[in-house]
C-alpha cells in the first residue's frame, strides 16, 4: 500500500479502534485519529484524480520554481501541506464534493477536545463520526478504492454507527412530526442542536402542536434546548452555502433577525419572506422611494412601510 493510502487507512482504524474502546482518554485519541485519517484520504484522492501530477504540486501550500535543466522550472512544494480549508477548495476544483460542514464539526471537536476533554459526550462523538462516515465512503469511492477490503472490520463498525445514528436521527425527527410550523421549510427536517451542533435534537412533549411550545432536548449532548434557538440553528445550517456565499461576495443573506421578534429567523429569498419564528412579514418596497425593504432596512417608526433612510429624511422635514 502507498505511504499515503496506507497513512490514512491506518489513522481511521486507529481512530475507530480508540472509539470502540469507550473511554474518555481514548476518547480523544479517537477524534484526532480519525479527523486525521479522514484529511489524509482526501489528499490520497487529489493524488489519484490526477495520477500524473506532481505529488508536490497538488499537496503543498507554497510552491518554489527551481530550474528543470531543460530551460524551464519546476515548482517544488516548500513548507506546510495543504490544511484544512485548501483542501475542501481543491478537492471541489477537482470535481469531489464532500460534506464540508460534517467534517467541519468534527474538526471542531478535535479542536476544542484537547482543550476540555469533558465536553464533548461519547454520544456526541458517536454522532459526530457518524456525519463524517458519508464522507469517508464518498472520499473511497472517488479514488476508486476498496473501503471494505482496506479498512476490514473497521469498516463494519463504521457501518453499525451509520445504522444507529440514522435510527436516532428519524427517532427526533418523527417527535416534531405534530408541530405546524411558521414555514415549511422546517417541515420534515432534522432540529439542530445549537450548542454541540449535532442534528439528534428531540421533542419531548411530542404531543405538542404549535413550535412555540415545544419542549427540546439534545440527545447527543443532553442538553435542553430553548425552541427558537433550535429553530435558528436549525435555519442556519439549512442555508449555511448561501449565508457563507453572501458574506464572501456580497449580497444579501438569506436569513435576518426579525424586527418584530428579534429572532434570527427572517427568511428572505426568492420565494420566502416572513420570519420563522413569529410569522412576522415586512411589505417589499418601501412606499416612499420604492427600494426593497429588508429587516435590516425597514423603519418601523410608524407602520414600517418605508427604508429607514426615508423614515429618517421624513423626520428631518417635521
Amino acid at each position: 500500500m502507498e505511504h499515503l493510502l496506507g497513512n490514512a487507512v491506518q489513522s481511521l482504524q486507529l481512530g475507530i479502534e480508540d472509539f470502540q474502546a469507550d473511554d474518555q482518554k481514548r476518547t480523544i485519541s479517537a477524534v484526532r485519529n480519525f479527523y486525521a485519517g479522514v484529511l489524509l484520504l482526501g489528499k490520497e484522492v487529489l493524488v489519484r484524480r490526477a495520477p500524473n501530477a506532481s505529488r508536490q504540486e497538488l499537496l503543498y501550500m507554497t510552491y518554489s520554481p527551481k530550474p528543470d535543466g531543460r530551460g524551464g522550472v519546476e515548482l517544488v512544494g516548500k513548507g506546510k501541506t495543504i490544511d484544512f480549508d485548501t483542501l475542501m477548495r481543491r478537492l471541489r476544483d477537482f470535481g469531489v464534493r464532500v460534506d464540508k460542514d460534517a467534517l467541519s464539526q468534527l474538526k471542531s471537536v478535535r479542536n476544542e477536545i484537547e482543550h476540555d476533554s469533558a465536553k464533548y459526550s461519547t454520544a456526541t462523538v458517536r454522532a459526530r463520526i457518524a456525519r463524517v462516515f458519508p464522507v469517508v465512503r464518498d472520499l473511497f469511492r472517488n479514488g476508486r478504492l476498496d473501503a471494505a477490503s482496506l479498512l476490514g472490520e473497521s469498516w463494519q463498525f463504521l457501518l453499525g454507527i451509520r445504522e444507529v445514528y440514522e435510527r436516532e436521527l428519524e427517532e427526533c425527527r418523527q417527535t416534531f412530526s405534530t408541530i405546524r410550523w411558521e414555514t415549511d421549510v422546517l417541515d420534515g427536517q432534522a432540529i439542530r442542536c445549537p450548542y454541540c451542533m449535532n442534528d439528534l435534537v428531540a421533542q419531548v412533549g411530542a404531543g405538542n402542536r404549535h413550535q412555540h411550545d415545544m419542549e427540546c432536548k439534545c440527545r447527543a449532548c443532553g442538553e435542553a434546548v430553548p425552541p427558537e434557538q433550535a429553530v435558528e440553528a436549525t435555519l442556519d445550517a439549512l442555508y449555511a452555502a448561501e449565508i457563507h456565499v453572501a458574506v464572501k461576495d456580497g449580497g444579501d443573506p438569506p436569513l435576518y433577525g426579525c424586527p418584530e421578534c428579534g429572532v434570527e429567523a427572517y427568511l428572505l429569498t426568492e420565494d420566502r419572506n416572513g420570519c420563522a419564528w413569529c410569522g412576522h412579514r415586512i411589505q417589499s418596497n418601501c412606499d416612499l422611494c420604492g427600494a426593497p425593504l429588508t429587516p435590516d432596512s425597514v423603519s418601523w417608526e410608524g407602520n414600517g412601510g418605508s427604508c429607514a433612510h426615508c423614515a429618517y429624511v421624513m423626520s428631518k422635514d417635521d
